[in-house]
């Protein structure tokens, strides 16, 4: 159940959003609150309580409905989701999951968020690296690279 692990906070949020409709007036300040970033801060807090499966969901969540107008923040949901994943022993998937924002932030996105993300990729992949995985091989060459780029 989305937002019980949040003591209720969450569906409370959601409910406001799924009731929101046009004429409604909101701050400026949060116009860039929707859904996908909803989903996102939720997948945060499941992640932080080990809720790995929760928070899997809501970053996907998040991926699934966040607009093109946010690359940068949706570079780093895919950081954390392939985190989240590869904290499961999802190595495939989490290569998978982290192949598309270093697309992205190879296509000239970049932030110090996203940098982050993928120097923790690398943290994390090493292990499976030295094992000889291909594709963490493959990821961690083009991260490599991306890295020499930007610093």
């Amino acid at each position: 159940m989305p937002g019980a692990a949040t003591g209720g906070f969450g569906l409370r949020a959601e409910d406001d959003l799924r009731s929101a409709h046009d004429g409604i007036e909101e701050p400026d300040r949060t116009f860039f609150f929707g859904e996908a970033s909803l989903a996102h801060e939720t997948a945060c807090v499941l992640r932080d309580l080990n809720d790995r499966k929760g928070a899997v969901g809501q970053f996907g969540r998040s991926v699934r409905t966040r607009g093109d107008a946010f690359k940068r923040t949706h570079a780093v949901t895919l950081g954390y989701l392939g985190a989240t994943q590869i904290s499961a022993a999802n190595v495939e998937e989490a290569c998978a999951t982290w192949s598309r924002p270093l697309d992205a932030m190879e296509d000239g996105i970049y932030s110090g968020r996203a940098r982050q993300r993928v120097v923790e990729m690398r943290q994390l992949l090493s292990p499976y690296r030295r094992r000889g995985i291909p594709v963490a091989a493959e990821l961690e060459t083009r991260a490599a690279d991306y890295l020499r780029t930007v610093d």
